[in-house]
């Protein structure tokens, strides 16, 4: 059977269907609803084998990226939440999903790995280092090092697609600091080149700490990334189709996600 994907959305986010449609693709049962029905007690966390946030301007961004969904997630579906992540079911937050993921401390998450779900604050996504909203097609590696299990059995073959942010740089806190992150397998993607080169910008559109474009937690089942895979799904979104090019559909990320829940 299919697994059933709940498509979080709210106020302001504008991926759902996408989002929803890359989960199809990928063998998965996507049901798109509203936060306020699992806030009114209409339908559960429990009730599904994986979660994504989708991207968008959540409540309008105006407390900041992010925030306020954020402390809804965290204060009301808190205890939901926290079941759900710590049985191992699989979180994709996407652009401003993966904001919520971070301010509400899910990631990077808590020191000990054998700790709590919910931790406090220990990254940040903040405003690119170009001071402007980017718009345009990156590259992205996965480390093949990485516990993510959106990543598992890539390698570090490339992924191509877009990235549309104001606020995605993502820095490190000194909790947390990169060197730790990395011996803990949480890096599950960077920014590189065509080539699979590091590079400044715009290979690192927004100056992300050494150049991570997605982390996930220690256990590798909630992952939050920037760009955003569910816009190249299909060979006919590639932005250079029509002079033949092929290749780095995000959809993999899909599919490994949803195979992984499909196991639970």
């Amino acid at each position: 059977m299919r697994p059933r994907i709940l498509i979080l959305h709210a106020t302001g986010t504008n991926r759902d269907r996408e989002a929803a449609r890359a989960c199809l693709l990928a063998g998965g049962a996507p049901e798109i609803v509203h936060l306020h029905k699992l806030l009114e007690g209409g339908a559960g966390l429990g009730d599904y084998q994986m979660l994504v946030l989708p991207g968008g301007f959540s409540y309008g961004d105006d407390l900041g990226a992010g925030k306020v969904w954020s402390v809804l997630l965290r204060e009301r579906l808190g205890e939901q939440l926290q079941a759900f992540v710590a049985a191992g079911r699989p979180v994709l937050g996407i652009c401003n999903g993966f904001q919520v993921l971070v301010k509400a401390g899910l990631l990077p998450g808590p020191s000990d790995e054998a700790g709590a779900t919910f931790t406090e604050q220990r990254a940040t996504l903040t405003r690119n280092a170009s001071a402007r909203f980017e718009c345009r097609w990156v590259w992205l590696q996965p480390d093949p090092a990485s516990n993510c299990v959106f990543t598992r059995g890539l390698g570090d073959t490339l992924i191509h697609c877009p990235i549309a942010h104001g606020e995605g740089r993502f820095v490190a806190g000194e909790a947390m600091p990169i060197d730790r992150l990395q011996a803990r397998g949480q890096v599950a993607l960077r920014y590189v080149d065509a080539a699979g080169d590091s590079g400044n910008y715009p290979v690192n559109p927004n100056g992300s700490d050494d150049d991570i474009a997605g982390i996930c937690n220690a256990a590798g089942n909630v992952l939050g990334l920037m760009p955003h895979p569910e816009d190249h799904i299909i060979d006919l979104q590639h932005p250079r189709r029509h002079r033949g090019e092929r290749g780095g559909l995000g959809l993999a990320l899909f599919e490994s996600g949803v195979a992984y829940a499909a196991e639970l």
